[in-house]
């Protein structure tokens, strides 16, 4: 195939599709790693596209802007709080166990606050709801503190988290694209990856709308995850999907 040949046909797959991934280009041309992404960067470089993890983006795919904590709190409610009650009975007495930021991961919160628990967060909100639960030893982690989330960043958090360990941690993410899991926020993606990384059993809580969307900031991937809940609503073909990655759990009522 000539290289003209070439990059038209990944453009036809970019703007068709609005997210491509280098492995898709390889099985759909039947060309090298190499020569893919060689010809991605020369699209990116003459403004036909937007280069971004493992892939590309149409120029003319919808950017996401970043949703307030507040925002976030009005939509896929009963999702969320099925997804939360699901988890809340994966956790036992006596563990100590990280939680970050979200929404979901706040109505989770108020599932626990009955439980005998040590927890760690980086999440305001979620200290807020736990701060009164006699059973629950809480701490929060201090750092540079971003209002639109309600999270601690920034190398202090960073350093605070590097030196603990969970027996599980619990994240969720603004989007799942093939194997990886993204956010907005780098600084915000950077300490649930530490927090994940110290963990022995890793959790992803997230509505099945989640599923097939990008973010900016790649910060781990689905198959380093143990275990991802989300709601019954999710597609049976994004279920077949997904479930090569990593262990689905489907959130009961």
């Amino acid at each position: 195939m000539l290289k003209k040949e070439r990059l038209l046909n990944i453009m036809d797959m970019v703007n068709t599709k609005g997210i491509i991934t280098v492995n898709e280009i390889i099985e759909s041309l039947k060309i090298s790693d190499m020569t893919a992404r060689r010809d991605l960067d020369e699209l990116e470089n003459s403004g036909k596209l937007v280069r971004i993890h493992g892939g590309a983006q149409s120029i003319a795919y919808p950017r996401k802007g970043e949703k307030s904590n507040a925002e976030k709190l009005s939509v896929q409610i009963k999702e969320k709080k099925e997804i939360a009650k699901t988890a809340s009975r994966l956790v036992k007495d006596g563990e100590t166990i990280f939680i970050g930021p979200g929404t979901t991961l706040e109505f989770f919160a108020e599932q626990l606050v009955q439980k005998q628990l040590r927890i760690i967060t980086n999440s305001l909100p979620v200290f807020t709801i736990l701060k009164n639960s006699p059973k629950i030893d809480l701490i929060l982690i201090g750092g540079e503190y971003r209002e639109i989330t309600g999270a601690f960043v920034g190398s202090l958090t960073n350093q605070s988290i590097s030196s603990l360990k969970f027996s599980k941690t619990f994240i969720s993410c603004n989007g799942i694209y093939g194997n990886d899991i993204a956010t907005y926020n780098e600084a915000e993606g950077e300490i649930q990856k530490l927090a994940l990384d110290n963990s022995f059993d890793k959790f992803v809580l997230v509505d099945s709308q989640k599923f097939n969307t990008y973010d900016f900031s790649v910060f781990y991937q689905l198959d380093q995850i143990n275990h991802l809940i989300t709601d019954a609503t999710i597609s049976k073909e994004t279920l077949a999907n997904y479930q090569t990655f990593t262990d689905i759990i489907i959130a009961q009522k």
